[in-house]
């Protein structure tokens, strides 16, 4: 009866009638000759007819077993197809938008992303740095890795890691600093602080905590900008450990208590989407992996 078939056993009896033996058929197979043996008679035994004479020179097909072989060869290519379709199903194939901040992007996502895209080559990745104007709820971007948890929308959310913060400045003023025994601890202190636009920034209100109405020497609207401003030693700047430590420059003994939570968030539609869940993925190690970096652990 053919619900009682074993799938199995087709693929011998294309082998056998393509070969016209059980030793070159079992080789092609990569089994042994007394397996495709028993799966020719098993076959022929459910099926009810004979599919092969045997002749001291091999097996020749019977009348039966050549009407049979185009639907052999058709399930064979079925087989084929389906296993086709399984493979990309565990391949991200499609557009990714990604937003994060720009140095994080940089530094960090980027340097990380060839293992990636090598594995899934139909995958293409959108990075977005202007994270100020991105919207998740609205699709704006399909994934986002920021500093700030989103609060509203149907947006899945996971921390993935830290960022860490630090009073950072050039070794040369930090070289001419008045450290004596009478210097309060910043008594003649520069600062760069941030726009107003950047004013609800933790590292623009501890400055403007420490300032105590004093203006800054310098104020900008990027990290970046914080960054060069510090390096050309226009006063202390709060900045990310790794990029003030790969920047050449020196930390203030104190701990501010502004290290920021690292989230990885995306639209809660998409979470069954399987390039948004690769990339997720990848996103997740490349974090982890630079775990200490961001931190600042020394």
């Amino acid at each position: 009866m053919t619900e009682r078939l074993n799938w199995d056993d087709a693929p011998a009896f294309l082998a056998v009638a393509r070969t016209g033996t059980l030793t070159f058929a079992a080789k092609s197979l990569g089994t042994g000759i007394a397996t495709v043996s028993r799966r020719i008679a098993r076959l022929e035994s459910r099926l009810g007819v004979p599919l092969f004479v045997r002749h001291q020179s091999g097996y020749r097909l019977t009348d039966q077993g050549a009407t049979l072989l185009p639907r052999a060869e058709a399930l064979e290519q079925a087989m084929g197809a389906f296993r086709a379709q399984a493979a990309t199903e565990t391949e991200a194939i499609g557009h990714v938008r990604l937003a994060t901040a720009e140095n994080l992007a940089n530094s960090i996502i980027i340097p990380g992303l060839a293992p990636l895209l090598a594995r899934h080559p139909g995958l293409s990745i959108e990075i977005l740095t202007d994270v100020s104007t991105i919207n998740l709820h609205g699709r704006d971007a399909d994934l986002a890795l920021r500093m700030v948890r989103p609060e509203r929308g149907n947006v899945s959310v996971r921390r993935v890691g830290t960022l860490g913060f630090g009073l950072y400045g050039s070794p040369e003023y930090m070289a001419a600093r008045d450290t004596g025994p009478d210097a309060g601890r910043f008594d003649g202190d520069r600062f760069i602080g941030w726009s107003e636009r950047q004013g609800g920034l933790p590292a623009a209100q501890w400055i403007e905590r420490t300032l105590r109405g004093q203006m800054p020497v310098v104020t900008t609207t990027t990290l970046s900008a914080q960054l060069s401003s510090a390096t050309a030693g226009l006063g202390l700047a709060i900045l990310p450990h790794f990029l003030a430590r790969e920047a050449g420059l020196r930390e203030m003994p104190l701990e501010l208590g502004l290290d920021q939570p690292i989230w990885l968030a995306l639209h809660s539609d998409l979470s069954a989407s399987l390039r948004i869940r690769i990339v997720a993925d990848h996103l997740a190690e490349i974090v982890e992996r630079n775990r200490e970096r961001l931190a600042g652990v020394r």
